[in-house]
Formats: structure tokens, C-alpha cells, sequence
């Protein structure tokens, strides 16, 4: 009889079809909580996904194209050079860059450079007492040429190992103070920007519209008054990195100039126009400030009589400018709208599904409630509530 009543039951759970019963209670407590999560997907649909997210739209990531060119020229007096005017070419390393430009701010000369012996600098490696103390052919990663084997005097005090190498060596001990080219601040650049969405066959460059010939040559950009302008003066966008220039410009670093051109066009074009913001990107940790800021060596080379080839070696610090440009375009499409709708409706339909556990689980009618929220239909047409339909499967009298 037992295993009877244990079939039928399976065959019941197997063949049985559930159909849903609107069951009206009357419970102020389980009627809250069901407007309140309600409440709350409508907001964060509403809010969240349609609003900040614009998930009713299809988007697409900006591709982009920067060039720049700088202006301003710089007069010096110093002691190696003499009067010496610094234009772009000079000061502008390299000419052409790909969304970067270096401008120098200070410089370390070495004038008058050729192929011969000298002592090296001193350090632990290159002190010597003697010519055994020295290897010839002996090259330091960190020297500035090849040993010849010979212990030289390099002062009264001090005995260095003779190097071949391009003499006399530079001395870079002392960065001058303050910066050589501190007047860098005052120069400026102009950023050409061109930007485009493929996917919606979209176009614009950072001169906007309004902008004419006229009011380029005269214009430069500020945060209030001027926002559009493509011009930047150097010194303004190292202040709006949180920078002080004549401190960065002793040892140099980098800058970043971000373009945001985040565009909803569902809206006129003339609403998707770039913002600007600097900041500094090399590290600045007073905690590990090793090698800090930024240069690099180059020379410039001449003959002497033609026969005698002669270089200037300069240690050039100063500030990299990254242009960094990024973006996100949305606009309506009718796919995503349909997959977000879809997704609501799910989320509603849960609703009701954690306000019945609660009221199955939490309520202390919860009983009353299962009786009512549960009914068997037999093949008579007769309805029997879950406790009945319990008792018989099991042969409860």
C-alpha cells in the first residue's frame, strides 16, 4: 500500500501542470515590501541603466589623430655658450612625435668633445693607486669609455683609471639652479585633434565650428573663459597638474593632457565637444625618489679642419607631454533597448517570488497562507488544499 501511494505521488509531480492562483492578502507588511522592491528596480532601471549607463544604446569607441606644434623662443647668457637664443628646433626634441612632445627646460653642456685618453670620473670602480689597480680593454656599463690600462692623476687628491673615449667627460654633479630654460612656462602649443566613431559615421576635430583664423591667434585656453581653445600655454597645464613648473623644470618629467570625448548623439553634434585635464604621470614619491624626472644625451657633431671630428654633449632635462585621448559614443538602437526591457520584466518577475517565500516562511499565518496559495484540482473537478492531498498520499486518516 505504502509503495502504491509513493507511485502515485511521482506519477503526480511527473504529469501534474501548475497554473497560477491569484491569492488577494490582506497584510500591510507583505503589500510594503512588495511596492518597495518594486520601487526599487523601476529606480534602478530608470536611474542607473537608462541614465548613466544608456544601456538603450549601441556604442562604439573613439579612434583618434593628435599633432602638435609649440611656439616661443628663449635668450640666455651663460658662461659656455655666451648669448644663445633658443628656438623650436632646438628646444623641441624630437621635431615630429606620435601624440608627444619634450620640451626642454634645463641642460647640462659639455662643449668641445673629442676621441682621446682622459682619467674617468671617480668612483668605487675607477679609483686606483696604481696601473694594476686597472684593465685594459676593461669597458663599465656605467663609465664613459674603455680603459687603457693606466692609473692617471685626475686632482691632486684622487688617481682615476685612463679611459679612450670622447674627452674631456661630462660632469653632470651639479643640475643648474634655477632651470636654464625656466621661461619654457611661457610657451605654447597648439593640439590638433581629429576623432571619429566609425560605427556611426561620425567626424569632428577639437577646432570646433566657431572657431575661425582670427580668434586662433589670439586665444588661449582657460578652464572659464576660453574652453575651447586649442592653444595651451605650458605653464597653466603643469599649475592645473597640481605642479609648481620652476621645480619640475630643474629635473624634468612627464605631463599627460587628457582628451575625454564621451558623446551622446542622440543629441545635436554641437553638444559633443572635447574637456581637457593634466596631470602629472611620472612617480613622485618623496619616499623612493631615485631617478627622478626626465632626460636623456644627445649630441651635436662638427669637424675641426675638417679632419677632427669634434661633438657637444647635452644632458637634456625637461617635460614629455602625452596626449592621451579617449572617448565612448552612444547612440539609440533598438536591440539593446529590447534586451534591457526583457531584463526588467525578469527582475520584476522576482517580486513576487520573494514576497511569497516571505509570506510562506516569515509570516505567522504562514500555514493559513499555504493552504490557500496551494490547491490540488482531481480529475472530478474537486479541489483539495496541500494538507489534505499530504495526508492521503501518505495514509493519514
Amino acid at each position: 500500500m505504502g509503495c502504491k501511494n509513493c507511485c502515485n505521488a511521482c506519477l503526480q509531480c511527473l504529469f501534474g501542470y501548475e497554473t497560477n492562483v491569484m491569492l488577494v492578502i490582506n497584510n500591510k507588511g507583505v503589500g510594503a515590501l512588495f511596492r518597495l522592491i518594486q520601487f526599487l528596480i523601476i529606480a534602478y532601471v530608470a536611474v542607473y541603466v537608462c541614465w548613466i549607463q544608456r544601456a538603450y544604446q549601441d556604442t562604439d569607441s573613439v579612434i583618434s589623430s593628435v599633432s602638435t606644434k609649440v611656439k616661443g623662443n628663449i635668450l640666455t647668457n651663460s658662461p659656455i655658450e655666451g648669448v644663445h637664443v633658443w628656438d623650436v628646433p632646438e628646444y623641441v626634441i624630437p621635431p615630429q612625435g606620435e601624440n608627444t612632445f619634450f620640451v626642454l627646460t634645463n641642460v647640462i653642456l659639455t662643449p668641445g668633445q673629442r676621441q682621446s685618453k682622459c682619467p674617468e670620473t671617480p668612483s668605487e670602480v675607477t679609483k686606483c693607486e696604481s696601473d694594476s689597480d686597472c684593465k685594459e680593454g676593461y669597458s663599465d656599463v656605467h663609465g664613459n669609455g674603455v680603459q687603457t690600462g693606466h692609473c692617471v692623476q685626475y686632482s691632486d687628491k684622487i688617481k682615476t683609471c685612463e679611459v679612450q673615449a670622447w674627452c674631456p667627460l661630462e660632469n653632470d654633479a651639479n643640475i643648474p639652479k634655477p632651470a636654464v630654460l625656466s621661461a619654457a612656462e611661457d610657451f605654447t602649443v597648439l593640439i590638433k585633434n581629429n576623432i571619429q566613431y566609425p560605427k556611426f559615421k561620425f567626424k569632428k576635430r577639437n577646432i570646433l565650428p566657431h572657431i575661425n583664423s582670427t580668434y586662433l591667434k589670439s586665444c588661449m585656453f582657460n578652464r572659464k573663459t576660453d574652453p575651447d581653445c586649442p592653444i595651451f600655454r605650458l605653464g597653466d597645464m603643469v599649475t592645473e597638474a597640481g605642479e609648481d613648473f620652476s621645480v619640475m623644470a630643474l629635473k624634468g618629467g612627464i605631463i599627460g593632457i587628457f582628451i575625454d570625448w564621451n558623446c551622446d548623439l542622440d543629441f545635436s553634434e554641437r553638444f559633443c565637444i572635447p574637456k581637457y585635464s593634466f596631470s602629472r604621470l611620472d612617480n613622485k614619491n618623496p619616499e623612493n625618489n631615485v631617478a627622478p624626472g626626465y632626460n636623456f644625451r644627445f649630441a651635436k657633431y662638427y669637424k675641426i679642419n675638417e679632419s677632427i671630428d669634434t661633438r657637444t654633449l647635452i644632458k637634456a632635462f625637461g617635460i614629455r607631454f602625452d596626449v592621451i585621448v579617449f572617448g565612448m559614443a552612444g547612440k539609440f538602437n533598438i536591440v539593446p533597448t529590447i534586451v534591457n526591457l526583457g531584463a526588467t520584466l525578469a527582475f520584476l518577475s522576482l517580486t513576487a517570488a520573494i514576497c511569497d517565500w516571505v509570506m510562506l516562511t516569515c509570516m505567522k499565518d504562514r500555514d493559513n497562507y499555504a493552504k490557500h496559495k496551494f490547491i490540488h484540482l482531481n480529475q472530478n473537478g474537486d479541489n483539495m488544499p496541500l494538507s489534505s492531498m499530504e495526508a492521503s498520499s501518505y495514509g493519514t486518516p
